[in-house]
């Protein structure tokens, strides 16, 4: 059986990050794709030129609907915004708590623009992150959200991975690519233990959507009922191979999108 997966997120018009993002990360993984969009922005792959909010009551009436006739095996939220559109998604999801949730803590773009007004901070801490079953932040996304500093190094990595399952969510993957290291390595904390994904840095610049295709990636492989530590190491492994093969696509001027479908494309 084909299994349904929800995105809640924002659109990027130029395909890379968003909705657009997601729904290529959820077709590569072998489900089928539905969004309920929170915001418009206008963007391109040098940068964020404006935002245009959904009225919260219709991004929770888009929810309501995909519910209320499809069968939804998991769900990813990503860009937020504000407190009440969080507060929003959070009521239209308190039905459906068996379902897994996939929570990515969009707060800044690729380009530096600001994505979570920081009034939306308490309401994403206090509404959405118990509901969570697995929150993805960065580096800087985990520090903001634990009001702590950044991690700078795997063993602060793994403490603010516990730390942010004390907030509610079954699991949380830290994910380091901020690291000034060689390597990019992810921790995964879940059941009481932690658990690190390695992978090594690709040199190229077209990495514009990473965090929404991890995320989705991972609400795809738990929506096909994969364990937390197995749907992490699933999706990464997609992420990596995305991004080894970005430069195969033409997208652009500044950060390009990754490659979702370099399996099923030739030139």
């Amino acid at each position: 059986m084909i299994r349904n997966v929800l995105t809640i997120a924002g659109s990027d018009p130029s395909g890379g990050a968003g909705i657009q993002a997601d729904l290529k990360a959820f077709a590569a993984n072998g489900t089928y794709g539905m969004a309920a969009l929170t915001a418009l922005t206008a963007q391109n792959t040098q940068g964020v030129r404006g935002i245009e909010l959904v009225p919260a009551e219709f991004v929770k009436a888009q929810i309501e609907a995909v519910f209320a006739d499809v069968r939804v095996d998991a769900v990813k939220i990503g860009m937020i915004a504000t407190a009440e559109i969080a507060l929003a998604v959070a009521e239209a999801l308190a039905p459906h708590r068996d379902v897994p949730i996939v929570l990515d803590p969009v707060m800044v773009a690729k380009g530096g623009a600001p994505l979570l007004a920081e009034a939306a901070m308490s309401a994403l801490r206090t509404a959405l992150l118990p509901m969570a079953s697995i929150v993805t932040p960065n580096l800087p996304e985990a520090a903001r959200l634990l009001d702590a500093p950044e991690a700078t190094d795997r063993a602060a990595m793994a403490a603010q991975a516990r730390r942010l399952t004390e907030c509610g969510p079954a699991a949380a993957l830290v994910k380091g690519g901020h690291l000034d290291a060689a390597e990019s390595p992810d921790v995964l904390f879940a059941e009481g233990a932690a658990h690190w994904f390695e992978a090594a840095r690709t040199p190229t610049r077209n990495t514009h959507g990473t965090g929404c295709t991890l995320s989705s990636a991972l609400a795809a492989h738990l929506a096909r009922g994969l364990s937390a530590r197995d749907a992490v190491a699933a999706a990464k492994d997609h992420v990596a191979a995305a991004i080894r093969h970005a430069d195969a696509l033409s997208v652009g001027q500044g950060h390009g999108p990754v490659h979702h479908f370099h399996r099923l494309w030739r030139d």
